[in-house]
C-alpha cells in the first residue's frame, strides 16, 4: 500500500492542552482508548480537552484483526476506577464524556457493573455532562445489557466495524447479527436513549455492501453513526485494501441521511467518540424527539 495521501494527515494541534489533558489522565492512572488504540485524532482530542476513557483494563478477551489492542493476562475489575473516571471529567470541564471498555467475556456480568458505577459516578460528581458508552456486544446477554440501559447514559453506542462478508476475516470471534441484535434490543428496551454505531471502510468490501449495511442500521433504529477510514496498525494486522476517498465518504453520509438517520459523521478520519458531542447535538437539531 502506498503512503497515506494527503487527506489523512494530521495537523497537529495545541500541544499544551494536549501535554495538560495527559498529565490529568495519568494522575487518575487511566486508560484511553486514544492511546491504547493509537487513535490518530488523540492530539486534536487531547487539545480540545476530550478523551474516551476505557474501563476495565487493557487486555480483551477476543482478537479481531483490525484492532490495536491485545489479548493477555486479564485484571480484575478495578473497583475504584468509576470514581477516578469522574473526577478526571471534572477536572477537564468535560461537556460530553466517552466511556468504553475492551471486550470481557470472561466476567459473568460482561462487565456492564463497572460501566453502570462509571456512568452513576460521572451523574453525581459532573451532573451536567453527557454521559456515552460505547459498549462491546457482551454476547447478547440481556441481563447486562438491561443494566447499561437502566443507568441511563444519554447515548449508546455498538460498532458492527465492518460489512458482514469479512466478519470471518477481520472480527472471527463476533457475529454480525448479535450486533444487530444488541442495538436494537437497546432502542426498543428504552427508546429515548440515543444509539449510535460505526464502521470502517478500506477493509475490501463494496460499496454496495456499504449500502446494505445502513440500511440494516436504520432498520435497526440507530440514531447516530459514524464512518472512518481504516489504518493498519502494524503488519501482523488485516491488511488495508485501499484508502478510500473523501468524496466517497460525502456520498455514504448523503444515502445515510436520506434513508433517515439523523446524525452522520463520514469521513477518513472519523472514529466512533470523534467529535461524539457535536454529532449527539446535529442529531438532537435534526430529530427533536429525543428527550435525553
Amino acid at each position: 500500500m502506498n503512503k497515506k495521501p494527503a487527506w489523512l494527515r494530521v495537523r497537529l494541534s495545541d500541544t499544551i492542552k494536549y501535554n495538560s489533558v495527559n498529565e490529568i489522565i495519568k494522575s487518575h492512572k487511566l486508560t484511553t482508548v486514544c492511546e491504547e488504540a493509537n487513535c490518530p485524532n488523540r492530539v486534536d482530542c487531547y487539545s480540545k480537552k476530550t478523551a474516551t476513557f476505557m474501563i476495565l483494563g487493557n487486555q480483551c478477551t477476543r482478537n479481531c484483526r483490525f484492532c490495536n489492542i491485545t489479548q493477555g493476562d486479564l485484571e480484575e475489575p478495578d473497583l475504584l476506577e468509576p470514581q477516578r473516571i469522574a473526577m478526571a471529567i471534572k477536572e477537564l470541564g468535560l461537556a460530553h464524556a466517552v466511556i468504553t471498555s475492551v471486550t470481557r467475556d470472561d466476567l459473568h456480568d460482561q462487565g456492564a457493573s463497572l460501566f453502570v458505577n462509571t456512568i452513576k459516578a460521572i451523574k453525581n460528581i459532573s451532573h451536567k455532562t453527557i454521559v456515552e458508552v460505547l459498549i462491546p456486544d457482551m454476547q447478547f446477554d440481556t441481563s447486562a445489557i438491561d443494566m447499561v440501559i437502566d443507568a441511563e447514559p444519554a447515548v449508546i453506542n455498538h460498532n458492527v466495524e465492518t460489512v458482514p462478508r469479512l466478519y470471518e476475516a477481520v472480527r472471527p470471534e463476533a457475529d454480525y447479527k448479535r450486533s444487530l441484535d444488541v442495538l436494537r434490543y437497546i432502542k426498543k428496551k428504552n427508546p429515548n436513549i440515543v444509539t449510535k454505531s460505526g464502521f470502517m471502510l478500506g477493509l475490501g468490501e463494496s460499496m454496495d455492501e456499504v449500502r446494505a449495511l445502513i440500511s440494516d442500521l436504520k432498520e435497526v433504529g440507530i440514531d447516530c453513526l459514524t464512518i472512518g477510514q481504516y489504518l493498519q496498525p502494524s503488519p501482523d494486522h488485516f491488511q488495508l485494501v485501499e484508502y478510500i476517498r473523501p468524496e466517497v465518504f460525502d456520498t455514504l453520509a448523503v444515502y445515510a441521511k436520506s434513508i433517515g438517520i439523523n446524525g452522520v459523521a463520514s469521513a477518513p478520519l472519523v472514529r466512533s467518540s470523534y467529535y461524539a458531542k457535536d454529532l449527539y447535538e446535529q442529531m438532537l437539531s435534526t430529530s427533536g424527539d429525543h428527550q435525553v
